[in-house]
């Protein structure tokens, strides 16, 4: 069993094992997943009646507070042997993450005991990490940005 085995699973599956994917960072030392994952959602508005006849806003005396929906960007990362393999694993991650199960993913992060259900919104920042034009071992890197309609955070 490798280091990425078992470091995040989306609706079950080891997406190192299946897909040669992995999160990643931009630049050594970084912490932007650990920072996406970890933050928390906005608080939903509260709403408060504004008398003409009292000075300020009334409230509920019990606030309740809730959280809005929020949106993670994770960095990922593809490595395969050859430029086929490359190829075949990056359409098939990428069709898995926009379809996902009836279109919801369940990302699992074994380390952090914490399974996030979210969909797919959009990649960004798409990075060939080597040259695809030539035969030999091939890897890129990308952002993904889901949305998390009930925040785990």
């Amino acid at each position: 069993m490798g280091t990425l085995d078992g470091q995040v699973l989306i609706n079950g599956t080891d997406i190192w094992r299946e897909y040669g994917a992995f999160l990643t960072e931009e630049k050594k030392g970084g912490r932007e997943n650990l920072t996406a994952i970890l933050a928390p959602a906005k608080a939903k508005s509260h709403i408060g009646v504004n008398f003409r006849e009292h000075d300020g806003t009334k409230y509920s005396e019990d606030l309740k507070p809730k959280s809005e929906e929020r949106d993670v960007t994770l960095h990922f990362a593809i490595f395969a042997p050859t430029r086929e393999a490359w190829l075949s694993r990056y359409r098939a991650f990428i069709k898995m993450l926009k379809e996902g199960e009836k279109g919801w993913l369940a990302v699992t992060l074994p380390s952090l005991g914490l399974t996030m259900t979210m969909f797919y919104l959009d990649s960004t920042s798409f990075k060939p990490l080597t040259y695809l034009w030539t035969e030999g071992v091939h890897a890129s890197s990308f952002k993904v940005k889901f949305r998390e309609p009930e925040p785990s955070f």
